[in-house]
Protein backbone atom coordinates (compact mmCIF):
# COMPACT_ATOMS: atom_id res chain seq x y z
CA UNK A 1 0.00 0.00 0.00
CA UNK A 2 1.54 3.16 -0.60
CA UNK A 3 -0.06 6.55 0.82
CA UNK A 4 1.12 10.25 0.30
CA UNK A 5 1.88 12.92 2.95
CA UNK A 6 2.89 16.53 3.09
CA UNK A 7 5.97 17.67 4.93
CA UNK A 8 8.19 20.69 4.51
CA UNK A 9 11.96 21.37 3.80
CA UNK A 10 13.88 24.75 4.16
CA UNK A 11 15.83 26.98 1.37
CA UNK A 12 17.14 29.54 3.29
CA UNK A 13 14.13 31.45 5.20
CA UNK A 14 11.75 29.58 2.61
CA UNK A 15 10.01 26.63 3.20
CA UNK A 16 9.47 24.44 0.40
CA UNK A 17 6.54 21.38 -0.28
CA UNK A 18 8.30 18.04 0.02
CA UNK A 19 6.08 15.31 -0.39
CA UNK A 20 6.45 11.92 1.44
CA UNK A 21 5.74 9.00 0.01
CA UNK A 22 5.91 5.75 1.58
CA UNK A 23 4.95 1.82 -0.14
CA UNK A 24 4.61 -1.24 1.94
CA UNK A 25 5.14 -3.97 -0.43
CA UNK A 26 5.10 -7.87 1.09
CA UNK A 27 8.40 -9.12 0.28
CA UNK A 28 12.01 -9.42 1.75
CA UNK A 29 12.11 -6.96 4.74
CA UNK A 30 14.09 -3.56 3.20
CA UNK A 31 14.13 -0.29 3.77
CA UNK A 32 14.92 2.49 0.83
CA UNK A 33 15.06 6.20 1.24
CA UNK A 34 15.49 7.76 -2.14
CA UNK A 35 14.94 11.52 -3.04
CA UNK A 36 18.42 12.89 -2.61
CA UNK A 37 17.57 12.66 1.57
CA UNK A 38 21.29 13.86 3.56
CA UNK A 39 22.56 12.08 6.47
CA UNK A 40 19.99 12.88 9.02
CA UNK A 41 17.14 11.85 6.33
CA UNK A 42 18.82 8.47 5.39
CA UNK A 43 19.30 8.44 9.90
CA UNK A 44 15.14 8.84 10.33
CA UNK A 45 15.24 4.81 9.75
CA UNK A 46 16.54 3.71 13.03
CA UNK A 47 14.77 6.64 14.88
CA UNK A 48 11.22 5.91 13.27
CA UNK A 49 11.82 2.36 14.22
CA UNK A 50 13.37 2.63 17.67
CA UNK A 51 9.90 5.41 17.94
CA UNK A 52 7.49 3.09 16.69
CA UNK A 53 8.19 0.02 18.96
CA UNK A 54 9.14 2.44 21.88
CA UNK A 55 5.03 3.59 21.34
CA UNK A 56 3.78 0.14 21.12
CA UNK A 57 3.14 0.22 17.35
CA UNK A 58 4.48 -2.46 14.81
CA UNK A 59 7.20 -1.50 12.66
CA UNK A 60 6.67 -3.74 9.31
CA UNK A 61 8.99 -6.17 8.42
CA UNK A 62 8.44 -6.24 4.65
CA UNK A 63 9.19 -3.94 1.38
CA UNK A 64 9.60 -0.38 2.88
CA UNK A 65 10.05 2.55 -0.35
CA UNK A 66 10.30 5.83 1.02
CA UNK A 67 10.25 8.56 -1.68
CA UNK A 68 10.79 12.43 -0.85
CA UNK A 69 9.50 14.15 -3.91
CA UNK A 70 10.28 16.24 -5.50
CA UNK A 71 13.32 13.92 -6.50
CA UNK A 72 15.88 15.96 -7.95
CA UNK A 73 16.34 18.43 -4.96
CA UNK A 74 18.27 17.70 -2.18
CA UNK A 75 16.40 16.97 1.42
CA UNK A 76 18.20 17.77 5.01
CA UNK A 77 17.36 17.63 8.42
CA UNK A 78 15.17 15.78 10.58
CA UNK A 79 11.69 17.45 10.84
CA UNK A 80 10.74 14.24 7.56
CA UNK A 81 10.52 11.60 11.01
CA UNK A 82 7.10 12.10 11.87
CA UNK A 83 5.83 12.32 8.08
CA UNK A 84 7.79 9.06 7.22
CA UNK A 85 6.55 7.59 10.82
CA UNK A 86 2.94 8.29 9.72
CA UNK A 87 2.95 7.12 6.60
CA UNK A 88 4.47 4.03 7.69
CA UNK A 89 1.85 3.35 10.22
CA UNK A 90 -0.91 4.44 7.51
CA UNK A 91 0.90 1.89 4.86
CA UNK A 92 0.78 -1.10 7.12
CA UNK A 93 -2.58 -0.72 8.80
CA UNK A 94 -2.11 0.97 11.84
CA UNK A 95 -3.49 4.41 11.03
CA UNK A 96 -6.90 4.21 8.92
CA UNK A 97 -6.28 6.07 5.18
CA UNK A 98 -9.66 7.80 5.74
CA UNK A 99 -8.13 9.61 9.08
CA UNK A 100 -7.18 13.27 6.92
CA UNK A 101 -3.68 12.83 6.95
CA UNK A 102 -3.73 14.19 3.61
CA UNK A 103 -5.07 17.34 5.50
CA UNK A 104 -2.07 18.27 7.38
CA UNK A 105 1.76 19.43 6.77
CA UNK A 106 3.37 17.22 9.66
CA UNK A 107 7.05 18.43 10.52
CA UNK A 108 8.91 16.94 13.67
CA UNK A 109 11.95 15.00 15.00
CA UNK A 110 11.68 11.71 16.72
CA UNK A 111 12.73 10.90 19.85
CA UNK A 112 13.73 7.40 19.78
CA UNK A 113 11.08 6.99 22.72
CA UNK A 114 8.23 8.64 20.17
CA UNK A 115 8.75 12.37 21.94
CA UNK A 116 8.90 14.78 19.63
CA UNK A 117 11.71 17.36 19.55
CA UNK A 118 11.18 21.41 18.24
CA UNK A 119 12.45 21.66 14.58
CA UNK A 120 14.20 25.03 12.87
CA UNK A 121 11.74 26.72 10.28
CA UNK A 122 8.35 26.14 12.16
CA UNK A 123 6.98 29.80 11.14
CA UNK A 124 8.02 29.39 7.66
CA UNK A 125 6.35 25.69 7.44
CA UNK A 126 3.37 27.93 8.80
CA UNK A 127 2.89 30.10 6.40
CA UNK A 128 3.85 27.40 3.61
CA UNK A 129 0.76 25.30 5.44
CA UNK A 130 -1.61 28.33 5.26
CA UNK A 131 -0.53 28.73 1.35
CA UNK A 132 -1.55 24.79 0.68
CA UNK A 133 -4.72 25.80 2.24
CA UNK A 134 -3.69 22.41 5.18
CA UNK A 135 -2.79 22.82 9.10
CA UNK A 136 0.49 21.90 10.66
CA UNK A 137 0.95 19.17 12.80
CA UNK A 138 4.14 20.21 15.19
CA UNK A 139 6.12 19.72 18.31
CA UNK A 140 4.27 21.75 21.49
CA UNK A 141 7.49 23.87 21.21
CA UNK A 142 7.22 25.11 17.61
CA UNK A 143 3.26 26.39 18.19
CA UNK A 144 4.63 29.81 19.85
CA UNK A 145 6.07 30.95 16.69
CA UNK A 146 3.71 29.28 13.90
CA UNK A 147 0.48 30.49 15.91
CA UNK A 148 2.03 34.03 14.99
CA UNK A 149 0.97 32.97 11.05
CA UNK A 150 -2.95 34.27 10.70
CA UNK A 151 -4.93 32.53 8.98
CA UNK A 152 -3.02 29.12 9.35
CA UNK A 153 -4.65 25.96 12.14
CA UNK A 154 -1.66 24.94 14.38
CA UNK A 155 -2.19 21.57 16.02
CA UNK A 156 1.16 20.88 18.68
CA UNK A 157 1.60 17.03 19.50
CA UNK A 158 3.81 16.17 22.16
CA UNK A 159 4.79 12.57 20.63
CA UNK A 160 3.82 9.77 18.31
CA UNK A 161 1.49 8.35 20.11
CA UNK A 162 -0.30 12.00 20.55
CA UNK A 163 -0.49 12.59 17.01
CA UNK A 164 -1.62 8.79 16.30
CA UNK A 165 -4.66 9.18 18.81
CA UNK A 166 -5.61 12.67 17.27
CA UNK A 167 -5.62 11.28 13.76
CA UNK A 168 -7.73 8.30 14.68
CA UNK A 169 -10.34 10.49 16.53
CA UNK A 170 -9.37 8.77 19.97
CA UNK A 171 -8.22 12.42 21.43
CA UNK A 172 -9.21 16.22 20.74
CA UNK A 173 -6.78 18.03 19.80
CA UNK A 174 -7.49 22.44 20.00
CA UNK A 175 -6.02 24.58 17.34
CA UNK A 176 -3.44 27.12 18.66
CA UNK A 177 -5.37 30.85 19.23
CA UNK A 178 -3.44 33.31 16.94
CA UNK A 179 -0.96 35.40 19.09
CA UNK A 180 -1.69 39.13 17.81
CA UNK A 181 1.61 41.02 17.49
CA UNK A 182 0.07 43.86 19.86
CA UNK A 183 -0.16 40.93 22.71
CA UNK A 184 3.61 40.31 22.47
CA UNK A 185 4.96 43.35 22.07
CA UNK A 186 6.66 45.04 24.90
CA UNK A 187 9.37 47.21 26.71
CA UNK A 188 12.34 44.75 27.62
CA UNK A 189 14.01 46.86 30.57
CA UNK A 190 17.90 47.12 29.80
CA UNK A 191 20.01 47.10 32.95
CA UNK A 192 22.24 49.51 30.41
CA UNK A 193 21.34 53.49 29.85
CA UNK A 194 22.88 56.22 28.00
CA UNK A 195 22.61 58.34 30.99
CA UNK A 196 25.94 56.76 32.26
CA UNK A 197 28.09 57.57 29.87
CA UNK A 198 29.49 60.92 31.17
CA UNK A 199 30.58 63.22 28.70
CA UNK A 200 30.84 63.12 25.14
CA UNK A 201 27.70 64.85 23.81
CA UNK A 202 28.92 64.96 20.02
CA UNK A 203 28.81 61.17 19.73
CA UNK A 204 25.52 60.33 21.68
CA UNK A 205 24.22 63.21 19.42
CA UNK A 206 25.61 60.95 16.45
CA UNK A 207 24.09 58.04 17.87
CA UNK A 208 20.81 59.34 18.06
CA UNK A 209 21.17 60.48 14.61
CA UNK A 210 21.99 57.14 13.35
CA UNK A 211 19.18 55.00 15.85
CA UNK A 212 16.48 57.48 14.04
CA UNK A 213 17.79 57.16 10.27
CA UNK A 214 19.00 53.50 10.91
CA UNK A 215 22.49 55.23 9.54
CA UNK A 216 25.68 53.12 10.01
CA UNK A 217 28.41 54.92 12.26
CA UNK A 218 31.96 54.52 12.84
CA UNK A 219 33.38 55.05 16.34
CA UNK A 220 37.53 56.07 16.08
CA UNK A 221 39.26 56.95 19.29
CA UNK A 222 42.17 55.73 21.50
CA UNK A 223 41.37 52.94 24.10
CA UNK A 224 39.35 53.99 26.89
CA UNK A 225 37.52 56.64 25.54
CA UNK A 226 34.37 54.87 25.63
CA UNK A 227 33.37 53.16 22.46
CA UNK A 228 32.50 50.20 23.22
CA UNK A 229 30.14 51.59 26.33
CA UNK A 230 28.71 54.11 23.95
CA UNK A 231 28.10 51.23 21.43
CA UNK A 232 25.96 48.97 23.91
CA UNK A 233 23.91 51.55 24.98
CA UNK A 234 23.06 52.05 21.26
CA UNK A 235 19.86 49.54 21.81
CA UNK A 236 18.48 51.02 24.31
CA UNK A 237 17.49 53.98 22.12
CA UNK A 238 16.41 52.43 19.20
CA UNK A 239 12.61 52.22 17.96
CA UNK A 240 10.35 49.43 19.05
CA UNK A 241 9.80 47.30 15.82
CA UNK A 242 7.17 46.87 13.53
CA UNK A 243 5.15 43.47 12.82
CA UNK A 244 6.86 42.86 9.41
CA UNK A 245 10.48 43.59 10.82
CA UNK A 246 9.81 41.53 13.74
CA UNK A 247 7.90 38.33 11.31
CA UNK A 248 10.57 38.42 9.05
CA UNK A 249 13.43 38.52 11.89
CA UNK A 250 12.05 35.64 13.41
CA UNK A 251 11.95 33.70 10.29
CA UNK A 252 15.74 34.31 9.87
CA UNK A 253 16.36 33.27 13.90
CA UNK A 254 13.94 29.92 13.48
CA UNK A 255 16.12 28.90 10.34
CA UNK A 256 18.93 29.14 12.89
CA UNK A 257 16.86 27.45 15.51
CA UNK A 258 17.73 30.45 17.55
CA UNK A 259 14.21 31.57 18.90
CA UNK A 260 13.91 33.22 22.18
CA UNK A 261 13.18 30.79 25.21
CA UNK A 262 10.16 28.71 24.68
CA UNK A 263 6.59 30.64 24.88
CA UNK A 264 7.84 33.60 23.48
CA UNK A 265 8.01 31.97 19.76
CA UNK A 266 9.04 35.67 18.42
CA UNK A 267 11.56 38.13 17.98
CA UNK A 268 9.88 41.26 19.80
CA UNK A 269 13.78 43.52 20.54
CA UNK A 270 15.89 44.57 17.71
CA UNK A 271 19.12 42.29 17.66
CA UNK A 272 22.07 43.54 18.05
CA UNK A 273 25.25 41.05 17.15
CA UNK A 274 28.35 41.45 18.45
CA UNK A 275 30.98 38.69 16.57
CA UNK A 276 34.34 38.57 17.42
CA UNK A 277 36.88 39.60 15.48
CA UNK A 278 37.75 36.04 13.97
CA UNK A 279 34.66 35.51 12.62
CA UNK A 280 35.24 33.36 9.22
CA UNK A 281 33.56 34.54 5.92
CA UNK A 282 31.11 32.12 5.79
CA UNK A 283 30.45 33.34 9.44
CA UNK A 284 29.28 36.38 8.69
CA UNK A 285 27.66 36.24 5.16
CA UNK A 286 26.04 32.56 5.75
CA UNK A 287 26.94 29.56 3.78
CA UNK A 288 28.73 25.80 5.36
CA UNK A 289 28.14 22.67 4.25
CA UNK A 290 24.10 23.58 4.52
CA UNK A 291 23.75 27.16 3.72
CA UNK A 292 22.44 29.18 6.62
CA UNK A 293 22.20 32.79 6.98
CA UNK A 294 25.37 34.65 8.80
CA UNK A 295 25.87 37.18 11.16
CA UNK A 296 24.25 39.96 8.70
CA UNK A 297 21.03 38.22 8.19
CA UNK A 298 21.04 37.65 11.92
CA UNK A 299 21.43 41.45 12.91
CA UNK A 300 18.45 42.08 10.15
CA UNK A 301 16.41 44.79 11.12
CA UNK A 302 19.07 45.26 14.45
CA UNK A 303 22.25 46.16 14.56
CA UNK A 304 25.74 44.73 13.57
CA UNK A 305 28.64 45.64 16.22
CA UNK A 306 31.69 44.94 15.02
CA UNK A 307 34.59 46.17 17.71
CA UNK A 308 38.10 46.14 16.54
CA UNK A 309 37.17 46.93 13.27
CA UNK A 310 40.76 46.91 11.81
CA UNK A 311 41.34 43.56 13.31
CA UNK A 312 38.81 42.08 11.18
CA UNK A 313 40.36 39.95 7.98
CA UNK A 314 40.33 42.47 4.86
CA UNK A 315 37.71 39.80 2.77
CA UNK A 316 35.16 39.85 5.80
CA UNK A 317 35.34 43.27 5.78
CA UNK A 318 34.78 43.31 2.09
CA UNK A 319 32.22 41.19 2.04
CA UNK A 320 29.89 43.79 3.63
CA UNK A 321 30.06 46.39 1.03
CA UNK A 322 27.19 44.88 -1.18
CA UNK A 323 24.68 43.80 1.90
CA UNK A 324 25.40 47.64 3.39
CA UNK A 325 24.43 48.94 0.02
CA UNK A 326 21.57 46.32 -1.30
CA UNK A 327 20.36 45.20 2.31
CA UNK A 328 20.48 41.43 1.32
CA UNK A 329 22.97 39.08 0.56
CA UNK A 330 22.44 35.98 -2.40
CA UNK A 331 24.85 33.28 -1.73
CA UNK A 332 25.93 30.63 -4.94
CA UNK A 333 27.28 27.34 -4.72
CA UNK A 334 27.29 24.45 -6.75
CA UNK A 335 24.13 22.81 -5.73
CA UNK A 336 22.06 25.72 -4.99
CA UNK A 337 21.66 29.71 -4.61
CA UNK A 338 19.84 31.43 -2.00
CA UNK A 339 19.07 35.16 -1.10
CA UNK A 340 19.22 36.40 2.69
CA UNK A 341 17.80 39.71 4.07
CA UNK A 342 20.41 42.08 5.35
CA UNK A 343 19.09 44.96 6.49
CA UNK A 344 21.30 46.08 9.44
CA UNK A 345 22.47 48.96 10.77
CA UNK A 346 26.36 48.71 10.89
CA UNK A 347 27.96 50.00 14.43
CA UNK A 348 31.84 49.51 14.60
CA UNK A 349 34.04 50.80 16.72
CA UNK A 350 38.30 51.24 16.21
CA UNK A 351 41.54 52.42 16.97
CA UNK A 352 42.89 54.90 15.43
CA UNK A 353 46.64 53.30 15.05
CA UNK A 354 48.25 49.65 16.59
CA UNK A 355 49.18 51.02 19.90
CA UNK A 356 45.75 53.13 20.18
CA UNK A 357 47.01 56.45 20.82
CA UNK A 358 47.38 58.35 17.58
CA UNK A 359 45.95 62.06 17.59
CA UNK A 360 45.34 61.24 21.51
CA UNK A 361 46.76 64.72 23.24
CA UNK A 362 47.08 62.52 26.81
CA UNK A 363 49.30 59.88 25.55
CA UNK A 364 52.43 59.25 23.11
CA UNK A 365 51.89 57.29 20.12
CA UNK A 366 54.67 55.12 19.39
CA UNK A 367 53.59 53.51 15.67
CA UNK A 368 55.34 54.84 12.72
CA UNK A 369 53.67 56.60 9.94
CA UNK A 370 54.08 53.52 8.37
CA UNK A 371 52.46 51.23 10.49
CA UNK A 372 50.11 53.73 11.46
CA UNK A 373 49.00 53.59 7.51
CA UNK A 374 49.11 50.07 6.90
CA UNK A 375 46.56 49.72 10.28
CA UNK A 376 44.30 52.39 8.68
CA UNK A 377 44.30 50.74 5.26
CA UNK A 378 43.09 47.51 6.51
CA UNK A 379 39.80 49.96 6.07
CA UNK A 380 39.36 50.22 1.99
CA UNK A 381 37.46 53.56 0.47
CA UNK A 382 34.46 51.50 -0.60
CA UNK A 383 33.63 50.36 2.74
CA UNK A 384 33.84 53.97 4.47
CA UNK A 385 32.09 55.38 1.70
CA UNK A 386 29.14 53.41 2.98
CA UNK A 387 29.41 54.45 6.38
CA UNK A 388 26.82 57.74 6.91
CA UNK A 389 28.65 58.71 10.50
CA UNK A 390 31.92 58.58 11.31
CA UNK A 391 32.86 60.46 14.78
CA UNK A 392 35.92 60.77 16.56
CA UNK A 393 35.92 59.80 20.04
CA UNK A 394 38.32 61.46 22.61
CA UNK A 395 39.51 60.60 25.79
CA UNK A 396 38.13 62.58 28.41
CA UNK A 397 40.35 64.30 30.95
CA UNK A 398 40.25 62.96 34.16
CA UNK A 399 38.65 66.09 35.82
CA UNK A 400 36.04 66.51 33.16
CA UNK A 401 35.30 62.89 33.31
CA UNK A 402 34.60 63.50 37.51
CA UNK A 403 33.13 66.56 37.02
CA UNK A 404 30.75 66.18 33.63
CA UNK A 405 26.85 66.36 34.39
CA UNK A 406 25.11 63.50 33.56
CA UNK A 407 23.54 63.43 30.09
CA UNK A 408 20.03 62.44 28.83
CA UNK A 409 18.17 59.06 29.82
CA UNK A 410 17.89 56.39 26.88
CA UNK A 411 14.14 56.57 27.84
CA UNK A 412 14.64 60.36 26.42
CA UNK A 413 16.36 59.93 23.49
CA UNK A 414 14.38 57.07 22.48
CA UNK A 415 11.15 58.87 22.71
CA UNK A 416 12.91 61.36 19.86
CA UNK A 417 14.05 58.58 17.88
CA UNK A 418 10.67 57.19 17.92
CA UNK A 419 8.65 60.20 16.91
CA UNK A 420 11.07 60.46 13.77
CA UNK A 421 10.60 57.02 13.39
CA UNK A 422 6.81 57.88 12.87
CA UNK A 423 7.10 60.26 10.46
CA UNK A 424 9.77 57.83 8.58
CA UNK A 425 7.10 54.74 8.36
CA UNK A 426 4.13 57.27 7.46
CA UNK A 427 6.26 58.55 4.37
CA UNK A 428 7.56 55.11 3.11
CA UNK A 429 4.01 53.26 3.92
CA UNK A 430 3.60 50.55 1.35
CA UNK A 431 7.54 50.83 0.00
CA UNK A 432 8.82 47.90 2.14
CA UNK A 433 11.27 50.47 3.37
CA UNK A 434 11.18 51.97 7.03
CA UNK A 435 14.05 54.13 7.49
CA UNK A 436 15.83 57.08 5.69
CA UNK A 437 19.22 54.76 5.46
CA UNK A 438 17.10 52.47 3.17
CA UNK A 439 16.31 55.42 0.71
CA UNK A 440 17.08 55.11 -3.09
CA UNK A 441 18.30 57.48 -5.29
CA UNK A 442 14.66 58.39 -6.63
CA UNK A 443 13.44 58.59 -3.07
CA UNK A 444 16.36 61.20 -2.30
CA UNK A 445 15.13 62.87 -4.83
CA UNK A 446 11.47 63.09 -3.83
CA UNK A 447 11.59 63.40 -0.27
CA UNK A 448 14.90 65.17 0.29
CA UNK A 449 13.79 69.13 -0.63
CA UNK A 450 16.55 71.57 0.67
CA UNK A 451 15.82 75.19 1.99
CA UNK A 452 17.89 77.34 -0.32
CA UNK A 453 20.66 78.14 2.39
CA UNK A 454 20.97 74.19 2.60
CA UNK A 455 21.01 73.99 -1.21
CA UNK A 456 24.30 76.62 -1.70
CA UNK A 457 25.96 74.24 1.28
CA UNK A 458 26.02 71.32 -0.31
CA UNK A 459 26.82 72.33 -3.31
CA UNK A 460 29.96 74.38 -1.97
CA UNK A 461 30.70 70.75 -0.18
CA UNK A 462 30.18 69.24 -3.03
CA UNK A 463 33.11 71.18 -5.20
CA UNK A 464 35.56 71.65 -2.24
CA UNK A 465 35.83 68.64 -0.55
CA UNK A 466 35.86 65.56 -2.94
CA UNK A 467 33.27 63.83 -2.12
CA UNK A 468 31.33 61.10 -3.95
CA UNK A 469 27.65 60.77 -5.48
CA UNK A 470 27.45 57.96 -3.38
CA UNK A 471 28.87 60.47 0.00
CA UNK A 472 26.01 62.93 -1.89
CA UNK A 473 23.19 61.25 -1.18
CA UNK A 474 24.55 59.72 1.85
CA UNK A 475 24.97 63.63 3.13
CA UNK A 476 21.10 64.17 1.67
CA UNK A 477 20.01 61.01 4.12
CA UNK A 478 21.89 61.91 7.30
CA UNK A 479 20.37 65.70 6.16
CA UNK A 480 16.75 64.29 6.16
CA UNK A 481 17.00 62.29 9.63
CA UNK A 482 18.09 65.76 11.31
CA UNK A 483 15.35 67.27 10.03
CA UNK A 484 12.89 64.55 11.37
CA UNK A 485 14.80 64.67 14.87
CA UNK A 486 12.80 68.49 14.53
CA UNK A 487 9.80 67.60 12.57
CA UNK A 488 11.08 69.39 9.93
CA UNK A 489 9.79 68.89 6.37
CA UNK A 490 12.27 70.33 4.57
CA UNK A 491 16.16 70.39 5.12
CA UNK A 492 18.37 73.80 6.65
CA UNK A 493 21.74 74.64 6.24
CA UNK A 494 22.19 73.48 9.82
CA UNK A 495 20.90 69.77 8.94
CA UNK A 496 23.45 69.83 6.32
CA UNK A 497 25.97 71.64 7.66
CA UNK A 498 26.27 68.89 10.48
CA UNK A 499 25.49 66.06 8.06
CA UNK A 500 28.80 67.09 6.14
CA UNK A 501 30.42 67.20 9.17
CA UNK A 502 29.94 63.48 9.54
CA UNK A 503 31.65 62.66 6.41
CA UNK A 504 35.09 64.51 6.96
CA UNK A 505 36.36 61.92 9.44
CA UNK A 506 37.43 59.32 6.60
CA UNK A 507 39.16 61.86 4.69
CA UNK A 508 41.08 63.35 7.46
CA UNK A 509 42.83 60.05 8.84
CA UNK A 510 43.28 58.44 4.91
CA UNK A 511 44.13 61.04 2.28
CA UNK A 512 46.68 63.59 4.70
Amino acid sequence: MMVRLHSADLAGIEAVPVEVEVDVQPGMPGYVTVGLPDTAVRESRERVKSALLNAGYQFPLESITVNLAPADIPKEGSQLDLPIAMGLMTASGQIPASSGQAGFLMAGELALNGHLRPIRGALAMAVLARASGVALLCPPENVPEAALVEGCTVYGVASLSSAVRFLRGEEVLEPAPHRSFAELLKEVPSPLDLQEVRGQAHVKRALEAAAAGAHNVLLMGPPGSGKSMLAKRFPTILPPMSFEEALETTRIHSVRGELPPAGEGIVVVRPFRSPHHTISYAGMIGGGARILPGEISMAHNGVLFLDELTEFRRDVLESLRQPLEDRGISIARARQSLSFPAAFTLLAASNPCPCGYYGDAAHRCRCTPLQIKRYLDRLSGPLLDRIDIQVEVTAMAPEELRQAPQGERSADVRRRVREARELQWKRFHGTGIFANAQMDEKMVDRYCALEPGGEGLLMKALRTMGVTARGHHRILKVARTLADLQGRERIGSAHIAEAIQYRTFDRKLFTA
